[in-house]
């Protein structure tokens, strides 16, 4: 019987034979390995899938993606896919599948701990999948790749009146990768997460099936699909839900000094449902204790809500009159507002710093002795130069089984997203060890973890955060990826 080669072989081979290489090639006929050299296109024994994009292993092409935002992990992968279609995925997928070479699909990189890298395997690029629409006036939903960035959707949408009714703060962010892990912001407390707003989703499976699924049709794959971080199917498209849009908006920096009295204002609005939009952050105060606070809320204006009515809008709230900050914007000038900030961090250089974030959802009943607790562990050197967002979300507008939430009906997302030089390894350890301290902390109080930051975290971990639905993941997991080649960066199974 002829001898198997490893799956790092079997992949640098095929991607030997792309480039017109001599390679170790295997014959889907006879079932064997033989040496072989190709020409321009695929030799049939090199067993490389047809296809419109290419299959890269320049020493470029694999640095860039055995890095991401975190600038922490670093996992070569042996080929980078680039595709010129969805067909390219299914094909690359498939054969990924039948010779067990591990897959993960990369969309702006912006994970923080290597989530979206694989060692010696596959990175699947969806920057190319990006189709957006059609779209047009009275759009309910529209369609598009999951390699579409949301500012590049909104943009779309927004030509006919229309939007998504929830964004991230950052938009360059793509489809696919938000609704993997969630989508969470200001917006969420009363229009959801990104992942609530998913009417029918098109993926890969981890066998290379190409499927389409929605709350009707396989409703077992799009339930683990959804914040399933990447371990059931590669989301290759998505039918997201359309709102009218507002032309402008009101958006207001409201000062307080207290953290109990911040928290309940903050309660307060999302409850009554007074503004869009509701965020927070904290800062430093002249003494480098994390002890002043932010309240940022949003009143859209028409045509979708009335003139913002200051008067009304702030009536009972107690923040510092003296210190508020309210101005008049564009509403895709609101959305895109970290365009600037983001472009000067990478013109200093600190975008390519590490980002050993740390994101946790704080039962409301015991948000404010937490976040207490957790801020006042927290330094200026800690945290570098980066921001601490303290903000609410209402349970009952949190839809996806697998966005795990506290048993409360209203819960605090607490984000510290630190930033520190990515050559400094001891101070990146030390901050990923007080980062699993702190989730420690809060799981105790019945707070989860929300899967976008640098908590070091093993299958137990995650057996135990999903609790009750771990099971549903598990069986689609053996279903829809039997041989469980998908994103092992996550370290779920």
């Amino acid at each position: 019987m002829p001898r198997t080669p490893s799956r790092r072989t079997a992949l640098q081979g095929l991607a030997a034979a792309a480039a017109g290489a001599a390679v170790v090639g295997f014959d889907p006929f006879t079932r064997s390995w033989a040496a072989t050299t190709t020409g321009t296109a695929p030799h049939p024994l090199a067993g490389l899938p047809r296809l419109d994009g290419g299959v890269h292993t320049d020493d470029a092409s694999l640095t860039a993606d055995a890095d991401d935002y975190g600038h922490i992990v670093h996992r070569r992968p042996a080929a980078v896919l680039r595709p010129g279609s969805v067909r390219d995925v299914v094909a690359m997928v498939r054969f990924c599948n039948e010779h067990g070479v591990s897959v993960a699909p990369r969309g702006q990189g912006h994970a923080t701990q290597g989530q979206a890298q694989v060692d010696g395997g596959l990175v699947v690029e969806t920057t190319p999948l990006a189709s957006i629409g059609p779209v047009g006036p009275g759009s309910t939903t529209v369609t598009v790749g999951a390699g579409a960035r949301w500012s590049e959707v909104v943009r779309a949408t927004l030509a006919h009146g229309l939007t998504p009714p929830t964004f991230t703060d950052y938009l360059e962010l793509s489809v696919g990768g938000t609704l993997s892990v969630g989508g969470i912001g200001g917006q969420t407390h009363q229009r959801g997460a990104q992942v609530d707003n998913v009417t029918e989703l098109q993926v890969v499976t981890g066998a290379g099936e190409l499927v389409r699924c929605s709350p009707k049709r396989r409703p077992d794959l799009f339930h683990a699909v959804l914040a399933g971080l990447g371990q059931c199917a590669i989301i290759v498209g998505a039918t997201l839900r359309l709102v009218p849009a507002p032309e402008t908006v009101r958006h207001y920096l409201l000062p307080y000094d207290d953290l109990n009295t911040f928290l309940d204002d903050q309660r307060r609005l999302v409850e009554e449902g007074r503004f869009d939009y509701v965020e927070g952050q904290v800062t430093a105060d002249a003494g480098g204790a994390f002890r002043d606070y932010v309240l940022e809320a949003v009143a859209y204006g028409p045509p979708v809500g009335p003139a913002p009515d200051d008067t009304a809008l702030l009536r009972g709230l107690r923040h510092d009159p003296a210190g508020v900050q309210k101005s008049d914007l564009g509403y895709y000038d609101f959305l895109d507002r970290l365009a600037g900030p983001v472009a000067a961090l990478k013109e200093a250089g600190l975008w390519a710093f590490a980002h050993p974030w740390l994101n946790l959802l704080l039962p409301g009943r015991s948000a404010a002795a937490l976040a207490g607790s957790l801020l006042a562990d927290l330094t200026p050197a800690d945290l570098g130069p980066g921001v601490v967002l303290l903000y609410p979300v209402l349970r009952e507008n949190l839809r996806t089984p697998l966005l795990r939430t506290p048993d409360d009906p209203v819960s605090y997302l607490l984000a510290v997203l630190r930033t520190t030089p990515p050559e400094d390894t001891a101070t990146v350890d030390r901050l990923l060890a007080a980062n699993r301290a702190a989730y420690d902390t809060v799981h105790a109080a019945g707070g989860t973890h929300y899967p976008v930051g640098s908590v070091p975290f093993g299958p137990a971990d995650w057996r135990e955060h999903f609790g009750p639905a771990y099971r549903r993941l598990a069986t689609a997991r053996h279903t829809y990826d039997p041989r469980g080649i998908l994103v092992p960066g996550q370290g779920v199974f």
